[in-house]
């Protein structure tokens, strides 16, 4: 974890899922708030899907992001070489610190107070607002769902609907506390509230800060998906607009654009196609009326060239943030985004955050799932998801903590009894008269067999050795 992280006030400890899961179980009003959400979400992915050829689209999809990746070094220095041509400053950062200290870089050149911040997921993972209060730089949030949060003082618990854990009447409530409007169940009044509240703050911010969806390699243009404007504000109206962004996020060209565009809007709210599409791909001209005097790009590597470097965890990096598999899973309905104590949470989490923070402290992430499946099934780019969750399973049991291929933290679950338990099934298994013997003896005192199983038996019943070995009853039916 980045020094950053560790010094937010959002810091959650990791370790600490399974109380948190518990607590969440037991909170009716975090059960219903998601379940009502999460089944909306469901029927529209579905409604919005009706008439596509989904399969062919999800193959589409799952294609042009495994050709990207392919070709992602190359991809990347095109990018540079034509953002650069088009008057647009790259940085690269090694990690989350290092990116929060270019941004402040970019700050402190111009002399920055404020900065207004569009949605961005990798500016979570930096935890760069909190960085930028303590150098004395004020960043407010202008996604309505992460100004929610924001003035709640929480961090997002979903990557699409950052404050979807909230109700009308709890979100109300805090605005009423912290910015003094009317309490009132009625959506448009407060969305219309506090767009007013934020509409200032465009105005007089020193620079935007937005993420990116898509970064096209062929045209150097920074694609931005958005619904309520306040990333076209961002983007246009401070003087100076610094894009955050994970390396992964490069495509060729804009054609692949196009059907990552159709998949991601239907998997992510239903939608057919999203209110704003913001292509960026420059600073001001001499001749034009409004624009940013200046555009930065810090692309973000964060521990993704490790995932890069294994075959099979590289299909991690095809994702493209729809939270689709997040809305399907069964456990993220139940529990919610804060239980996970990450910034991705839910079955991408589980996968993208062991590499981001190690499996050491995220060791339970890959086993809080049901392995249902439902998360491969509606991911619109073909992640297998279960498969990615199995292979992180085993690589925390994993006894070679010095092999170099793997995800840092691995062996972190090993334990000295389980370890020795599968030795002995193994050696067992390889040799039929030890094998024999053993299955006899464990039928003929099976009634010794302890009534509790560790973690086996909290919630389910112990299962009860046969009388009998199967060779035995074979044996009676003569066969």
């Amino acid at each position: 974890m980045s020094e950053t992280a560790q010094q937010s006030p959002h810091h959650i400890d990791v370790k600490e899922f399974h109380p948190r899961a518990q607590a969440a179980i037991h909170n009716p009003k975090i059960r219903q708030n998601f379940r009502k959400a999460m089944d909306g979400l469901m029927t529209k992915r579905k409604s919005a899907f009706e008439g596509w050829d989904l399969e062919t689209l999800r193959d589409l999809g799952a294609n042009i992001r495994l050709r990207a990746l392919a070709n992602l070094p190359d991809l990347l220095e095109q990018l540079e070489q034509k953002l650069t041509e088009n008057g647009i400053k790259v940085h690269w950062a090694v990690d989350s610190d290092d990116a929060c200290q270019i941004v402040r870089d970019i700050c402190v050149a111009r002399d920055a107070k404020s900065v207004i911040k569009g949605k961005s997921m990798v500016s979570e993972e930096m935890e760069l607002n909190h960085y930028l209060e303590e150098q004395g730089i004020t960043a407010l949030e202008s996604d309505l769902g992460e100004y929610i949060v924001q003035l709640a003082g929480e961090t997002p618990s979903h990557i699409i609907m950052p404050a979807i854990h909230k109700n009308t009447g709890e979100i109300s409530e805090l605005m009423h506390e912290k910015t003094g409007t009317d309490l009132s169940h009625d959506v448009e009044y407060l969305t219309t509230a506090a767009r007013l509240q934020l509409r200032e703050k465009f105005m007089n911010a020193d620079v935007g800060v937005s993420g990116v969806n898509f970064a096209v390699a062929e045209t150097g243009t920074l694609c931005l998906v958005e619904n309520e404007g306040n990333g076209r504000m961002t983007t246009t109206v401070p003087p100076c607009h610094i894009a955050v962004t994970g390396i992964e996020k490069v495509v060729p060209n804009l054609e692949d654009v196009t059907a990552l565009m159709a998949l991601l809007t239907r998997s992510a709210t239903g939608q057919h196609i999203t209110t704003y599409f913001n292509m960026i791909s420059g600073p001001r001209k001499p001749d034009e009326m409004d624009g940013p005097e200046e555009v930065h790009l810090v692309l973000v590597d964060n521990g993704r060239s490790s995932i890069y470097q294994d075959n099979e965890l590289l299909d991690t990096l095809r994702c493209i943030r729809c939270g689709a598999c997040m809305n399907h899973c069964p456990v993220y309905t139940r529990v919610g985004g804060h239980t996970y104590g990450t910034t991705y949470p839910g079955p991408i989490g589980k996968i993208l955050m062991p590499h981001l923070i190690g499996l050491d402290e995220g060791r339970h992430l890959p086993t809080a799932s049901s392995l249902c499946g439902a998360c491969g099934e509606v991911c619109p780019v073909k992640i297998p998801i279960p498969d990615l969750l199995v292979r992180l399973r085993q690589e925390s049991v994993d006894g070679d903590k010095l092999h170099p291929a793997k995800v840092n933290g691995h062996g972190a679950k090993r334990g000295a009894m389980e370890a020795m338990v599968w030795k002995g099934w193994s050696w067992m298994h390889a040799r039929p008269g030890a094998y024999r013997f053993g299955t006899n003896m464990a039928a003929r005192f099976r009634k010794l067999q302890p009534g509790k199983i560790g973690g086996w038996t909290q919630f389910r019943t112990a299962p009860k050795l046969a009388s009998k070995t199967l060779h035995e009853r074979m044996k009676e039916r003569g066969q």
